[in-house]
C-alpha cells in the first residue's frame, strides 16, 4: 500500500517541480524584450504537457496547423518581393562593373560550398533518422516526389502562369520568375525602373511586417507542435535535435576551417589582423542572433582594416542578401533532417536538387525574423515533406541562430576584404576621422 501511495506522490512531485520550472522561465522570458526566451519557453511548456497530458497534448495540433498556414501565406510574395529587389535594386547591371561581377561570383562559390559542407555533415551524422513521426493527417503528403526524367524536372522549374505558380506554392518556380524578372527589370533606364522597384521593395517591406505580426503566434505555434510531437512519439525527440545541434555546430566549425581560412589565405588576407577586427561585429552577432545589430561596426571595422568605403559600402549590404553562408549551411542541415525525420530517402540528385532551391529561395529574406522557417517551409512544400519536425526544430531556432548568424557577418567581412585584395585596392586609402572615432569608442 505504501509503494502505491509513494508512486503517484512522487510523479505528483515531479509534475510539480517541472511546472516551477516553467513558471521560473516564463518570469525570465518577461524580463527580456525578445519573442526567443518564449519560443523557449513554449518548447519546454509543449515538452511537458506532451509527456503528463498527451490526450490534450495531441488535440492542440489545430493551432500549430493554423501557425503553418499563416507563415505559408508570407512564402511565395516574400521570395519574389525580395530576389527582385535584390537583383534590380544596384541599378544597370551593366553599371555593376568587375566589382560586382566578382563579388557575386565568391558569393555563389562560398554559399554553394556551405551547402556542400551542410549537406556532408548531416548525411554523415544522420541525427533525424529514428524520429518516428505520426501518421500524416488528411491534405499533407509525406511521400516523396515520384522519379521524373532530367527533361521533365527542366521542364517543371519554368513556370507557365506566376499567378498559378504562387497559388500552388511552387517556390521554385516563382524564384525562378523573380530572377528573370529581376534581370529584366535592371536593364532599364533609371526613369521605367524606379516606379516598378519602389513597388516591390514596398512589397517586400509590407511582407516583413506582416512576418513580424504573426511571429507573435510563434510561441503558441511552436509549443502545439512540440506538445503533439512528445504527446505522439515521447521525449526521444529531444536526442535527435542534440544531435542536429551538434551537427551544424560542428559543420559551422569545418566551414570556417575548410572555406574561408584557405579562401583568405589564397587572397593573402592579414588573417591575425583580420580575425582581430572582426571579432566585435561576431560577438553583437551572436549575442543579438541578429546580422543587422552588428551591420554598421562591422562596415567600421573593415574600413578601419583597409578596404575602401565604396567596396565595403557595396559588398557588406550585398552579402546580406546574396553571401549568408551560416544561414545557407543551416538551411542544408535543417531540410535533410526533415527528410530523414520523414523516413524519406532522397537520392543524391534529389538531395542537390534541394540544395539549388536552397539556393534560390535563400536569397534576400535576411531581415525577417526567423526567416529560415519561411524558407524550411517553402522547401518541405515543394519536396512534400512534413512540417512536424520543422516545428521541432524552431524549438532550437535561438542556439542555432547565435552561430549561424556570427558565422553569417564573419563571411561578409571577408567578402569585402577579398574584393578588395581582388581588385587590388586592400590598404589604399585613408582612413577616415569619423571610423576612427568610431572605433575608439
Amino acid at each position: 500500500m505504501q509503494g502505491l501511495i509513494h508512486g503517484p506522490a512522487v510523479r505528483y512531485a515531479g509534475v510539480a517541480l517541472r511546472c516551477v520550472a516553467i513558471v521560473l522561465l516564463a518570469l525570465f522570458a518577461l524580463q527580456r524584450r525578445s519573442l526567443t526566451p518564449w519560443i523557449f519557453v513554449a518548447m519546454v511548456t509543449g515538452a511537458e504537457l506532451g509527456f503528463d497530458a498527451p490526450v490534450l497534448a495531441i488535440s492542440l495540433r489545430v493551432f500549430s496547423d493554423i501557425f503553418l498556414r499563416l507563415i505559408k501565406t508570407i512564402v511565395a510574395p516574400l521570395i519574389l518581393a525580395t530576389l527582385v529587389t535584390g537583383i534590380a535594386g544596384h541599378g544597370d547591371l551593366k553599371s555593376v562593373g568587375r566589382m560586382g561581377i566578382k563579388s557575386l561570383i565568391y558569393f555563389e562559390v562560398v554559399t554553394t560550398l556551405a551547402l556542400v559542407i551542410g549537406l556532408a555533415a548531416i548525411n554523415l551524422s544522420h541525427a533525424g533518422v529514428g524520429l518516428s513521426l505520426p501518421p500524416a493527417t488528411s491534405g499533407e503528403t509525406i511521400a516523396s516526389q515520384p522519379p521524373t526524367h532530367w527533361q521533365d524536372f527542366l521542364l517543371h522549374v519554368f513556370p507557365e502562369n506566376i499567378a498559378k505558380s504562387i497559388a500552388e506554392g511552387q517556390i521554385l518556380q516563382v524564384a525562378v520568375f523573380a530572377v528573370f524578372f529581376g534581370i529584366a527589370l535592371a536593364s532599364l533606364d533609371e526613369k521605367r525602373r524606379t516606379p516598378v522597384l519602389h513597388l516591390f521593395e514596398s512589397l517586400s517591406e509590407v511582407m516583413f511586417k506582416f512576418t513580424n505580426v504573426v511571429m507573435y503566434f510563434a510561441p503558441v505555434g511552436v509549443g502545439a507542435a512540440m506538445a503533439f510531437t512528445v504527446g505522439q512519439m515521447g521525449l526521444g525527440v529531444l536526442v535527435n535535435l542534440g544531435k542536429l545541434l551538434l551537427t551544424l555546430y560542428g559543420a559551422l566549425v569545418g566551414f570556417g576551417l575548410l572555406v574561408l581560412l584557405p579562401a583568405a589565405l589564397l587572397f593573402r588576407v592579414p588573417v591575425r589582423r583580420f580575425l582581430a577586427a572582426v571579432a566585435e561585429p561576431a560577438t553583437i552577432a551572436f549575442a543579438t542572433s541578429t546580422s543587422e545589430a552588428a551591420l554598421p561596426r562591422a562596415m567600421e571595422s573593415m574600413e578601419a582594416l583597409g578596404v575602401p568605403r565604396r567596396i565595403v559600402a557595396f559588398v557588406i549590404p550585398a552579402g546580406y542578401s546574396f553571401n549568408l553562408d551560416g544561414s545557407t549551411l543551416y538551411l542544408a542541415v535543417a531540410s535533410i533532417f526533415v527528410a530523414q525525420a520523414a523516413g524519406v530517402h532522397l537520392s543524391l540528385g534529389q538531395q542537390l536538387l534541394m540544395m539549388v532551391t536552397l539556393m534560390l529561395t535563400s536569397k534576400g529574406v535576411a531581415g525577417v525574423p526567423r526567416a529560415t522557417l519561411v524558407v524550411l517551409l517553402a522547401t518541405a512544400a515543394t519536396f512534400r515533406l512534413p512540417t512536424e519536425p520543422i516545428f521541432v526544430i524552431l524549438g532550437i531556432d535561438a542556439l542555432a541562430d547565435m552561430a549561424r548568424t556570427s558565422v553569417n557577418v564573419v563571411g561578409n567581412c571577408l567578402a569585402s576584404v577579398v574584393v578588395a585584395k581582388w581588385e587590388g585596392e586592400f590598404g589604399t586609402e585613408p582612413i577616415s576621422a569619423v571610423v576612427l572615432e568610431g572605433m575608439a569608442e
